[in-house]
């Protein structure tokens, strides 16, 4: 059990709960921790060798919290020293320890993308919302966004990414690469994202996006000419 700080104590008296604090607690209880935790402890340093590593369970937290709030490695780093629910939800004693570094977070992000386990909590829990009857077939919305990235930026050969590519978008230039996902159109969750240059084609994409089983896809104009993607006109699943 927990012990209680000062800082507990002094917190439990306010007559208020923000907003992220509630929602912080309800994804602590809804996340499948133990679940998540075994999929990467495979692929986690044992900590026999060098400095000693964080708990898994601790990085996957500040992990999280990167991903939920948009931080960066520095950002999310500081806002937990600075937020008593962040610093709740990362379950932490300052007496005991400090939040991770954003070198550690760094690394610990590099290993989740490098054997793709980012992938695999994303399935797991589709599979655990769609198990709870908690996403509606039959209906999709698509749409895509641009991930604008410095068109000075380059690799160390001064080149830059090959994955990325510069597009017009009304008066203005961007470079850098498009986002397009799927969401269930009963409840909003994104349950398909893929990536590609950002000069791409919307409808594109399409073929990657709906379901076999969208009876109806929502799109705007971006997406006129997917029924004559032969991707769609080839697939006799995607013919109603």
């Amino acid at each position: 059990m927990k012990q209680l700080t000062l800082t507990d104590a002094e917190h439990s008296g306010r007559k208020k709960t923000t907003r992220r604090e509630e929602c912080l607690k309800s994804m602590d209880v809804i996340i499948p921790w133990e679940a998540w935790i075994e999929m990467i402890r495979p692929h986690y340093p044992s900590g026999k060798r060098g400095r000693p590593v964080r708990g898994i369970e601790t990085m996957l937290r500040m992990y999280l919290l990167q991903i939920w709030f948009n931080l960066s490695d520095v950002g999310v780093e500081d806002a937990i020293y600075d937020s008593y629910a962040m610093k709740s939800f990362m379950r932490l004693d300052f007496y005991q320890e400090q939040v991770p570094d954003a070198t550690t977070l760094l690394k610990f992000r590099h290993l989740l993308e490098k054997h793709q386990i980012g992938e695999k909590i994303f399935s797991d829990l589709k599979e655990r919302l769609d198990k709870a009857g908690l996403l509606m077939h039959g209906g999709s919305i698509v749409d895509a966004t641009i991930i604008h990235a410095p068109s000075s930026t380059k690799n160390a050969k001064g080149e830059r990414d090959a994955e990325m590519h510069q597009v017009k978008k009304g008066n203005q230039w961007y470079f850098g690469m498009k986002v397009h996902a799927r969401v269930d159109a009963g409840t909003g969750f994104v349950h398909t994202i893929t990536g590609t240059a950002a000069n791409v084609h919307d409808s594109q994409q399409i073929s990657e996006l709906i379901r076999k089983d969208d009876e109806v896809v929502y799109g705007d104009s971006g997406y006129l000419g997917a029924p004559e993607q032969d991707a769609i006109k080839s697939n006799e699943s995607f013919q109603k």
